[in-house]
């Protein structure tokens, strides 16, 4: 088995058997959760395409499967359905077992100034393909979320401070931490170069983007099955 199949298998082990959880009944949420995870996995994986041909960023032949699928492993497709299922379970874990976790309107609404704003600055100054990508995917989502959903906005600002955790261990591994090489390799020339630990700092922004509009589409889904 591959190192990057074996991460994707732990990380989704214990959201799954946790997902029947009497009292979350995350299970119950399976069909909108899915169905978004579906529409922002074919989302994120069109680039992936494109942008992995472009060797803006590439993947260790040593570390997954000989299963490659339009140039990406099949590790990678994994990728998008396993990291926002986890990390919407954690969320949705969060904020039933912590309601009060969140920050406040004001809060959010100056948090999400600040980033938009620094997001375009760096839009602007910074001539790097990923590094420019990052910032189109994460003001984009913002802004959607500031219009549509501002109070899943403010928790989830504070539950992605957890989310992290799990998300700096596998992301970190991926990206060579603990191994001798990394799985997922960067063109130096398309980042900044500003990483935590061996981590880009576009990761970050990468994840947060693709994990909020999960939650979003998830949200918006529910509501739309609870009218029908």
């Amino acid at each position: 088995m591959s190192l990057y199949l074996l991460l994707m298998l732990t990380s989704i082990l214990v959201p799954v058997v946790l997902s029947f959880d009497k009292k979350l009944a995350y299970y119950k949420r399976w069909k909108e959760v899915l169905l978004s995870i579906i529409l922002v996995a074919l989302i994120f994986i069109i680039p992936d395409i494109f942008i992995t041909e472009a060797s803006v960023w590439g993947f260790n032949s040593k570390y997954h499967s000989n299963l490659v699928l339009l140039g990406l492993p099949i590790e990678e497709y994994l990728f998008f359905i396993v990291i926002p299922y986890a990390s919407m379970f954690l969320h949705y874990s969060l904020v039933l077992y912590f309601p009060q976790f969140k920050l406040p309107a004001k809060g959010t609404r100056v948090l999400s100034i600040f980033i938009i704003a620094v997001s375009i600055l760096t839009f602007v100054f910074v001539d790097k393909f990923y590094t420019r990508y990052a910032c189109v995917l994460i003001m984009g989502v913002i802004i959607y979320g500031t219009y549509k959903a501002e109070g899943l906005l403010s928790k989830f600002y504070a539950t992605y401070t957890i989310i992290l955790i799990p998300f700096i261990i596998v992301d970190g591994i991926l990206t060579g931490s603990l191994i001798s090489e990394p799985i997922v390799w960067y063109n130096p020339n398309e980042i900044i170069g500003l990483r935590i630990l061996t981590i880009p700092i576009e990761d970050f922004m990468y994840g947060f983007s693709m994990l909020l509009l999960n939650l979003l589409l998830t949200e918006y889904f529910k509501e739309y099955f609870n009218k029908s």
